[in-house]
């Protein structure tokens, strides 16, 4: 007769399927791969980052994906954690990027529930600058191709489209002013607000993105550098604007208080002016902001993605929908795996 060792006298540990999840066949993960690391704080993101070779590449636990970057965004939240802004208690090194698209090569037990190898994903998760990166299951979202379309619903898109649907109270007829409307958020929300049947209004630098801005739906684009911005809003919107969608700051955001019509909203989504200089931040008239918000009932309020992560997966899926139907989307991208490496796109 065969007597069995008592339960609790070994150990058994299931390991038929580590193969198949941790190193598919024609995988060829590497052991080693590049990745940026800020070594040092500073707003000029050249200067923060270091380009290291043979780190080595990380092993997804039971509910993550190790997706291989095709195409990773840059932001301006990189040049913000760069420059220690976001988090001042995080020391130097630390990885950088928090937004990629990619195949998954490798993957957890639990996350193959819903995840394949071969499948492509669109992610925004820390440390996206880089060949592979781990990232949890639950927050990647299946996209058709590893292309850079849908690279920009990640950061850009979303924030456009959860920012208008949450705060913006878009209504048909409604007049919107987008600032750096031909800028990688602003070209979301141009086309958002047009889509919400809304008169918009969009400020850029160039008769070319004037161009561009009309062939995605702006009424009235206005290049700041042969108007001027103020002038035009009071002499073509005497009676303001109703929805501000703003991301420049400075002086600019001096011009979009003064030209909120009665009950106006003006939402703070970011502040370019500032961003690579030492403080952060461009001097604004607040002096007479109270008065003025005062006289028309007017309001700010700010925006920031990560306060709003419980509406994020649901406009992710629905953002790539759109995508597929027809709604344009901007092009910027850097290219991790091929010979050009850190193209930012202005």
């Amino acid at each position: 007769m065969l007597r069995l060792a008592p339960a609790a006298a070994r150990t058994i540990v299931d390991m038929s399927y580590s193969r198949h999840f941790l190193d598919f066949q024609g995988s060829a993960i590497p052991r080693a791969m590049q990745k940026l690391v800020v070594t040092r704080l500073s707003p000029n993101f050249r200067e923060a980052v270091t380009l290291r070779r043979d780190c080595p590449v990380p092993l997804p636990g039971d509910g993550d994906l190790l997706v291989r970057n095709r195409f990773v965004g840059v932001n301006a939240s990189d040049i913000n954690y760069s420059a220690g802004r976001y988090d001042p208690s995080v020391k130097t090194p630390f990885d950088v990027g928090f937004e990629g698209v990619g195949e998954v090569v490798a993957l957890g037990l639990s996350a193959s529930a819903r995840y394949s190898v071969g499948q492509t994903v669109a992610y925004m998760s820390p440390g996206s600058f880089a060949e592979y990166t781990v990232v949890p299951a639950s927050i990647a979202t299946p996209v058709p191709s590893a292309t850079p379309e849908y690279l920009t619903l990640l950061v850009s898109g979303t924030t456009a489209y959860i920012c208008l649907k949450e705060l913006g109270g878009l209504k048909e007829g409604k007049k919107v002013l987008v600032t750096a409307a031909a800028g990688g958020t602003g070209q979301f929300a141009v086309q958002l607000a047009k889509k919400a049947g809304c008169h918009v209004i969009g400020t850029c630098s160039s008769d070319e993105k004037s161009a561009f801005l009309k062939s995605v739906g702006c009424d009235r684009p206005i290049n700041y550098n042969t108007e001027h911005v103020g002038t035009v809003l009071k002499r073509e919107y005497p009676g303001g604007v109703d929805v501000v969608y703003e991301s420049v700051g400075g002086a600019m955001f001096d011009l979009a208080i003064d030209a909120l019509a009665t009950k106006g909203r003006l939402i703070v989504i970011g502040f370019i002016s500032g961003y690579q200089t030492p403080t952060g931040l461009s001097p604004v008239n607040a002096g007479t902001l109270t008065a003025k918000l005062l006289r028309k009932s007017a309001s700010i309020q700010g925006f920031f993605l990560n306060h709003y992560l419980s509406e994020y997966r649901a406009s992710m899926d629905h953002l790539v929908k759109m995508c597929t139907s027809g709604v344009r989307v901007p092009g910027c991208r850097l290219h991790v795996h091929g010979e050009k490496h850190g193209e930012d796109c202005s």
